[in-house]
């Protein structure tokens, strides 16, 4: 699904350039659920925005689907409609409707008709528990009905490909796991996954292999098991030893 070859990502300051990703190479296969973990500021979201080019790396490749993406002419929006992305915050359009929020995108960009892209919603939102806020606002709703909202949308295109960064870190405790449940039914379906997350149960629990990512690097990969009970990196052992 995804083919990584020698990433790196830098971005200019005052003072010069400073490089937050450093020759990263790695897969994704098809179906895979990828949990990124790491310390604040290592790159992770980073790494993750590079994917669907929200972030244009400043040296290597990225692969999708057989395709360089990061190659000259390749229409960057077809590339996205391909990779739904969830964000901490959940950037649902504050003045639509939650049917016009998650309908918008399948009208404008896949050609849907208002009906077929109305019917797909009503699905996806019954799916989720909020068939019944389909006329509502965002504002009339809790911080994990509007995440949830977001993962819909995201949903709605039928995209290939699911990037998360952290989507419950924003949300009240209470919160957090209706968002993961939810997040847990899409692994499941077969959905190609990649998640930053602070949430060890979940990268424990849903992950095929999860990215310890340190100073713009992988620092190590591996199954849940391989990360959490025998790791070999210090880095990864000094950062476990503070969040489990």
């Amino acid at each position: 699904m995804i083919d990584v070859k020698h990433l790196s990502k830098s971005f200019k300051t005052e003072s010069g350039s400073v490089e937050i990703l450093h020759d990263i190479s790695t897969e994704i296969k098809d179906g895979e659920k990828i949990a990124i973990i790491g310390p604040s500021g290592s790159g992770k979201s980073t790494f993750l925005r590079c994917l669907n080019l929200l972030e244009r790396p400043t040296k290597g490749e990225i692969w999708f689907g057989g395709l360089n993406i990061t190659g000259e002419g390749v229409n960057i929006d077809w590339v996205r409609s391909q990779m739904g992305m969830v964000f901490q915050h959940f950037n649902l359009f504050p003045h639509l409707s939650i049917m016009e929020n998650i309908t918008l995108a399948p009208i404008m960009i896949r050609g849907l008709s208002r009906e077929e892209a109305e019917d797909k919603a009503l699905h996806l939102l019954k799916r989720v528990g909020l068939y019944d806020k389909a006329g509502a606002y965002p504002a009339q709703l809790s911080g994990g009905q509007q995440q949830r909202i977001a993962i819909v949308r995201a949903l709605a295109m039928d995209p290939k490909m699911m990037l998360f960064d952290e989507p419950t870190s924003a949300l009240d405790p209470e919160m957090v796991g209706e968002v993961l449940d939810v997040m847990r039914e899409v692994a499941a379906d077969g959905m190609t996954m990649a998640v930053v997350t602070h949430e060890m149960n979940f990268a424990k629990e849903v992950a095929d292999r999860v990215f310890f990512i340190a100073d713009g690097v992988i620092a190590e990969s591996g199954t849940p098991e391989d990360i959490f009970y025998y790791p070999k990196n210090k880095r990864l052992q000094d950062f476990l030893s503070k969040v489990l």
